[in-house]
């Protein structure tokens, strides 16, 4: 296909496929992405497998962690040009006068659309980008590191915005996917102890995060939890996202503790939250980024205090993206990445 594209064509199971996809032309305020490498999320992992639970606006092309030259700029664009490489973020819709956006907060304004699931993203070849969106890729970067800048950014806020880190502090990390052991080297970076655990099923993923300098565990982790003074943890990110992980957090986690939640899950909990309220555990939700999170975290990149090559399980052209979705989906890998080109 000349412009190919990967497409979630319908709510049933396995309705992904490759279509051929026109370019788009950029707005004023846009500009057209030739796409370098694009990221393989768990969402778009879930989005495959129907089992989801946002809303999405079908058919869509899929992919929001993604990297890139400038090919054509709007013509209300400035300080971007033509063959500039970049990154861009997820808001692809937003109100700017939403309160919210106007705070900088644009990430959880309720009438944001991504890509991938709002509007068309970048599992292809050329994607429309609002020019809000674009950070510059530090030099030296390879870009199939850049694109994953996303899921770093999410991990970032989770971990440093949205938890109470402080060096020397013991954490769990539930949940050994991508953004489980990023948030685990973010705590690391924040100068944690760090332990993640997982199930067996999970044993390559684990292995993994060692490269951060994580303790891995499997299954019970109640003798690292309880190994200081036998009180628990000082708190624990929940990127699992099943309800049962969050039953765990609650009891691993010390009093006056906290949880940080960053995983999806469309289960009901079907348990009780007194322990919340008896050790006075603060619960605090965590959801995608802004600004300057994705500008600290090209920082982090671009210098080398991040290292994001550990959970780069390979790079498949964007016709094998069904290899790279099994790869991801059975755990053999951390992260797949696309190159369209």
């Amino acid at each position: 296909m000349k412009n190919a594209a990967v497409v979630n064509y319908a709510p049933e199971p396995h309705s992904v496929e490759l279509r051929e996809f026109a370019r788009p032309e950029p707005g004023p305020d846009d500009v057209i992405l030739a796409v370098e490498a694009v990221g393989v999320c768990g969402s778009d992992l879930h989005q495959w497998t129907s089992s989801h639970s946002w809303k999405v606006n079908y058919p869509v092309v899929l992919g929001h962690e993604f990297g890139g030259r400038i090919a054509a700029v709007g013509k209300a664009v400035k300080n971007w040009q033509e063959g500039d490489r970049v990154v861009s973020e997820t808001a692809a819709v937003i109100d700017p006068d939403s309160p919210l956006s106007r705070e900088g907060l644009y990430n959880l304004d309720p009438t944001r659309r991504g890509f991938g699931y709002g509007v068309d993203g970048a599992m292809t070849k050329f994607v429309r980008v609002p020019a809000r969106c674009l950070h510059r890729v530090p030099a030296g970067l390879a870009m199939e590191q850049a694109a994953l800048t996303e899921p770093c950014c999410v991990a970032y806020n989770a971990v440093i915005n949205n938890a109470r880190v402080r060096p020397g502090d013991r954490i769990v990390v539930l949940g050994p996917g991508p953004i489980g052991i990023l948030c685990a080297a973010m705590a690391r970076l924040a100068g944690a102890q760090v332990a993640l655990v997982g199930l067996e099923r999970d044993r390559a993923r684990l292995e993994v995060a060692k490269a951060y300098g994580c303790e891995v565990i499997v299954g019970d982790a109640s003798a690292w939890v309880k190994a200081r003074d036998g009180l628990g943890v000082d708190g624990v990110i929940d990127a699992a996202g099943a309800s049962a992980a969050l039953r765990t957090a609650m009891e691993l986690v010390r009093p006056n503790g906290w949880i940080t939640k960053v995983g999806w899950g469309p289960q009901p909990l079907g348990f009780s939250l007194d322990p919340l309220v008896q050790k006075n555990i603060t619960l605090q939700g965590s959801f995608s980024h802004n600004w300057p999170v994705w500008e600290r975290v090209l920082a982090l990149l671009g210098s080398g205090q991040l290292d994001i090559r550990p959970i780069l399980g390979g790079v498949w052209a964007l016709e094998a993206w069904h290899e790279a979705f099994e790869k991801m989906h059975s755990g053999a890998i951390v992260k797949a990445v696309l190159r369209p080109a």
